[in-house]
């Protein structure tokens, strides 16, 4: 009997779309450049005297991950998508990094702190937002992390959607619940910060540092013939993102934990 039980999202069937998507533009750029950001205000990730480890969990693409291991870290990737995974790894053999990354194709639930070791970053960036049951991810993160270690994580802002469709006139749609559709990349699950501020309170955690990701460029209607170009535009996100009240309106919300 087939079961009915919601299961997280794997993304075989989306992996080409999230490349073209996502990381065919500025997207995945704006992305990487405010995470990137945060975590060296935090951990001086270019600077560190001795390698640390890291664990990357819904690694994607592989970009951190493989960024990271050339900088000399000990870098864990981990996805429950084999073919993100083998893009990942294409990346990082080019980049000479294939064999410096311990790679783990599994649900992150699998993914054993007896067996692996705690490590001083865990990163988790745009998964709560696909999982059946996001309310154990951030518990499932504290166990893997170090005891002066680090979490890194993201998710999707109910409020930018909120926003998004008052600015275009959807006002039908924010009446009845929210359904993605299933071959979208808009997640299934968006989330206000509060209700993922209490999931980190239950832990034990705080925030070391909050920002917001594509907090204007999703709201622009179109960039053609516009007076940005590349760098000003996402030197504009990284200024923007960490000022209220357009950090609180970005596409994700990034939290550096401890």
């Amino acid at each position: 009997m087939k079961s009915n039980a919601p299961v997280d999202r794997n993304f075989d069937d989306l992996t080409e779309k999230f490349k073209r998507k996502v990381y065919g533009g500025l997207k995945g750029e704006i992305r990487l450049a405010v995470i990137w950001r945060d975590l060296n205000q935090v951990m001086a990730l270019k600077v560190m005297g001795k390698p640390i480890r890291i664990l990357d969990i819904g690694g994607g693409l592989g970009q951190l991950s493989t960024k990271l291991s050339l900088m000399g870290h000990q870098v864990s990737y981990n996805d429950i998508s084999r073919s993100m995974m083998i893009e990942a790894q294409k990346l990082a053999k080019k980049n000479d990094q294939l064999n410096n990354i311990d790679w783990h194709n599994c649900p992150y639930q699998d993914l054993s702190p007896e067996i692996l070791g705690r490590f001083d970053l865990v990163m988790c960036h745009a998964v709560i937002e696909w999982l059946a049951h996001p309310n154990k991810l951030i518990e499932a993160l504290t166990q893997l992390k170090a005891e002066n270690g680090v979490i890194s994580l993201t998710f999707y802002n109910q409020n930018s959607l909120i926003y998004r469709n008052l600015l275009k006139g959807n006002f039908k749609l924010l009446e009845r619940e929210f359904n993605a559709d299933p071959g979208s990349l808009t997640p299934h699950t968006p989330f206000l910060p509060e209700s993922v501020l209490l999931w980190i309170k239950a832990n034990n955690l705080e925030i070391l540092k909050s920002s917001g990701i594509r907090v204007f460029f999703d709201y622009i209607a179109s960039l053609k013939g516009g007076h940005l170009n590349d760098v000003d535009l996402i030197s504009k996100e990284l200024e923007y993102s960490e000022i209220e009240p357009f950090k609180s309106l970005g596409r994700y919300i990034h939290y550096v934990l401890k």
